[in-house]
């Protein structure tokens, strides 16, 4: 089975399952994780990038934040 078996197994799974999947993205328990998650990514950022781009890691943090979990 090769990389292509895998992603074409991949798609069909998220074609039958779309419905399921999306509910589970906005669900409380997707919003703790990638709130988590995303905190943990932004004060990385923060600290290997200059302080001038922390207003555009927050940016981006929220940005991804209201696409994944219920808020």
């Amino acid at each position: 089975m090769g990389i292509d078996d895998l992603v074409n197994q991949g798609k069909g799974y998220y074609e039958q399952n779309k419905a399921k999947i999306n509910e589970a993205l906005k669900s409380e328990k997707a919003e703790g994780v990638s709130d988590s998650v995303l905190d943990t990514g932004a004060e990385w950022a923060k600290k290997v990038a200059p302080d001038q781009h922390d207003a555009k890691v927050d940016e981006v943090r929220a940005n991804i934040d209201k696409k994944i979990g219920n808020e």
